[in-house]
């Protein structure tokens, strides 16, 4: 007889336990903690430069771009981020390339030289037109 209890209580348990937020709230229950699913902070990736000197670049490529400028106080940069509706994506105060085409072959070969400026970029996700997040490097070729 107390086993059958102790049985039927830990089973109950079980169901209890198991049961979704909206039945808890249903039955006029407060909603369960939300459960912690994230890496600790600790193993989180930290930021870098774009630039490391010389003609290398960490986080992204190298590029020549017609125009670099501040979203917010560069008034190319400022209209081209609003044409593509970008506004909500690029934060104020980031650097962005405009006309960006990629170096390659740094040193040797064709596209290595760059009339305008030499930037290294974080994301081209929109083929050259804008680059976000450059930094101007100074590459000797």
């Amino acid at each position: 007889m107390k086993f059958s209890a102790v049985f039927l209580l830990a089973f109950a348990a079980a169901v209890v336990s198991a049961e979704t937020n909206a039945e808890r709230m249903a039955r006029g229950l407060a909603p369960n903690a939300p459960a912690r699913r994230g890496s600790p902070v600790d193993t989180a990736k930290r930021g870098q430069t774009s630039s490391t000197g010389g003609n290398q670049c960490s986080n992204g490529g190298i590029y020549c771009c017609n125009d670099v400028g501040t979203y917010g106080s560069h008034k190319n940069v400022n209209s081209v981020v609003k044409d593509l509706g970008l506004q909500s994506y690029v934060p104020i105060g980031t650097q962005c390339g405009l006309q960006c085409s990629p170096i390659t072959g740094i040193g040797a070969g064709s596209g290595a030289s760059c009339s305008q400026q030499t930037v290294c970029c974080q994301n081209n996700n929109f083929n050259g037109l804008i680059n976000i997040g450059c930094s101007p490097i100074n590459i000797s070729l």
